[in-house]
């Protein structure tokens, strides 16, 4: 995965909510674009979640992403 193809995910008009398999096991969904912001470096992300939790997210850490049929990303942890 790499990060222009993530760039471009969250870039999509109409935006589709997707999620973030990582290299460890653990997934981080993206709800909507104004949750995620990008570092200035453009190594990171920090993803905001509805509970006002955040990750912090090193995408070269990121292995896949799913963008949902149902247009509803849920993370499995």
């Amino acid at each position: 995965m790499t990060v222009e193809q993530i760039r471009k995910l969250y870039g999509a008009r109409p935006f589709k909510p997707f999620v973030m398999q990582l290299a460890d096991g653990t997934s981080v969904r993206v709800p909507h674009p104004e949750w995620m912001a990008f570092s200035p470096n453009g190594r990171t992300v920090t993803v905001f979640q509805r509970d006002d939790t955040h990750e912090v997210v090193n995408l070269r850490q990121v292995k896949s992403v799913r963008v949902p049929a149902n247009g509803k990303a849920t993370a499995r942890k």
